[in-house]
């Protein structure tokens, strides 16, 4: 057996060195390097014997088994159980990840007391007596979720095994260790190695593991990026703290689409699921303001109706302010560049402020023609009826392109009682017919103004 040997491992990408450097050379990060102490107790006949007892073979494709396996639904929040893609994947490792008090804890919690399975909720971060507290606040049924407040892998593994539960929470993956390493809660090493034997578990026993990570200041999950390959779910938790919506939001997803969001809306007693975000999204009332238009957009299977706020004002210093919040910033410079080459409308000498209300983040293209008619409203100070909502891409020769699934959105915007929608003339197939809703197709920005502003 040969002695305790160091290494140098970088917290950033995992890269372990036999000596220490200020510059990691994979990922080209200073002073990531950490010391690590490593028992290497293998032998040669050690490995031998381990390859004669290997377990696993090769089988045929065709050979295989299939086993039916339901997805286990998670009462009272229809938002969780659509983003996973239908409910809960047995034998699944789910990773969450936020910011510091956006409610991951939280929604966990409220997940465990409403499932009617025996839930293990392992806490390394809170005591047993915080966690009741909080969910004596959020619930009323706490019968079925059992509290393990510790942060020794091999221990947990120990409970588990006695306790058999349906589902295992881990919170949080950072402040879990093995007794296998040296090293501190939270190195690479700690996670990578916590991660696979909790990823074991899961494959091996069929029940679903869920856990929750730290992020990095720049709103990266915390740990290598080998943490995200190995489970098989990543959810983000974002949203800002300023207001009282969050969004959950896919990552990855072996069992469903990437695409699709959750709204919460953070109250006294946990988070509630917003199961119709359209009408919370758009401003109540019936005041007709400049700078404002409603723009019909898709996120994941859900068709969103949101608005649009865009305040144009004379420049102030020697160079234009371009401000975006919830949009792309370089689109929108794109967007203004457009309007100004093929509509004549100069933004060069003002400054641009662009908000999504809500707090919420649009990545869909068909947001284009709604910015566009906000900039163009705040501009002239004309304002916009709320009774029409807008869906189209703009190009660069100033063309309104077709965007997809054009029928959900106007079926959106007819159930929530617009009168008007604007979309593009190249929209060959997919118009719905006998609703009452009234739809306007054009090709060009400068249809646009002769349909708004004339």
């Amino acid at each position: 057996m040969s002695k305790p040997r160091l290494q140098y491992v970088c917290t950033n990408c995992g890269t372990a060195l036999t000596r220490w450097e200020g510059k990691c050379p994979s990922c080209k990060q200073w002073d990531t390097l950490e010391e690590q102490l490593v028992n290497k107790q293998s032998t040669t006949s050690s490995k031998s014997q381990l390859l004669k007892t290997s377990g696993n073979m090769p089988v045929r494709l065709d050979q295989i088994k299939e086993r039916q396996h339901s997805r286990i639904a998670i009462p009272n929040d229809g938002e969780l159980e659509r983003v996973l893609g239908g409910g809960i994947v047995p034998g699944a490792i789910t990773l969450i990840g936020g910011q510091p008090g956006i409610g991951k804890s939280t929604l966990m919690l409220q997940v465990a007391c409403q499932l009617p399975l025996k839930v293990l909720y392992v806490s390394g971060e809170e005591s047993a007596y915080q966690i009741k507290m909080r969910a004596t606040r959020i619930t009323k049924k706490t019968d079925n979720c059992l509290i393990l407040c510790e942060t020794q892998l091999e221990k947990i593994l120990h409970h588990v095994a006695e306790q058999k539960p349906d589902i295992l929470l881990i919170d949080s993956i950072q402040t879990i260790q093995s007794i296998k390493l040296d090293s501190p809660a939270g190195s690479v090493s700690q996670i990578r190695e916590c991660t696979f034997e909790l990823q074991q578990y899961a494959k091996q026993s069929d029940i679903p593991v869920f856990i929750i990570g730290h992020i990095t200041k720049d709103g990266s999950l915390a740990g290598p990026k080998l943490l995200e390959h190995i489970v098989d779910v990543v959810l983000q938790f974002e949203g800002d703290r300023n207001y009282v919506y969050r969004i959950l939001r896919t990552i990855k997803n072996r069992f469903g689409s990437t695409d699709e969001i959750g709204i919460y809306e953070m109250e006294s007693f946990g988070l509630r699921p917003v199961t119709n975000p359209s009408e919370l999204l758009i401003s109540p009332g019936d005041e007709h303001l400049s700078g404002t238009s409603i723009a019909s957009t898709i996120e994941g299977v859900r068709p969103l109706l949101i608005e649009t706020q865009a305040l144009v004002t004379p420049l102030v210093y020697g160079q234009p302010q371009r401000s975006a919040t919830g949009f792309d910033n370089r689109r929108l410079n794109m967007l203004l560049a457009v309007l100004e080459k093929k509509c004549n409308l100069y933004f060069s000498q003002q400054d641009v402020f662009l908000n999504i209300a809500g707090g919420i983040k649009v990545s869909d293209p068909a947001i284009d023609l709604s910015i566009v008619s906000s900039l163009i409203s705040s501009l002239h100070d004309i304002p916009i009826d709320k009774k029409i909502c807008l869906a189209g891409e703009i190009g660069l020769s100033g063309e309104v392109r077709a965007v997809n699934r054009i029928d959900q959105r106007i079926h959106e915007a007819d159930r929530l009682g617009f009168n008007q929608i604007i979309i593009s003339k190249y929209h060959k197939k997919g118009i719905p017919k006998d609703l009452n809703i009234q739809v306007k197709m054009i090709g060009k920005i400068s249809e646009l103004l002769e349909i708004l502003f004339t």
